[in-house]
């Protein structure tokens, strides 16, 4: 699925501010609002988030999962995982 830091990063890439991005996916902006506030994995009805992912795809997105590689060329972002924590070192 999509993460909602996926979601802000894609619509960031197109250039697009939440209406148009609503607009383009024939979804209500309260709706895109939504999906953007989620924690995580986006939140929404399995219609809704068909016609987001759908509507990002048509305009050039390719949604990267968790240790999948990219299958195509172009310009994209990837959240490195968090560098490990150092243990703290015994006296």
């Amino acid at each position: 699925m999509i993460t909602a830091p996926q979601l802000r990063a894609a619509r960031a890439l197109l250039g697009l501010d939440q209406r148009q991005l609503a607009e383009l996916c024939g979804l209500s902006v309260p709706t895109i609002q939504r999906m953007e506030a989620s924690d995580g994995t986006v939140r929404g009805t399995v219609d809704s988030l068909m016609k987001l992912i759908e509507a990002l795809e048509r305009s050039g997105i390719e949604l990267i999962s968790e240790g999948q590689t990219s299958g195509g060329g172009g310009r994209g972002v990837r959240l490195k995982s968090p560098p490990a924590t150092p243990e703290p070192a015994l006296p």
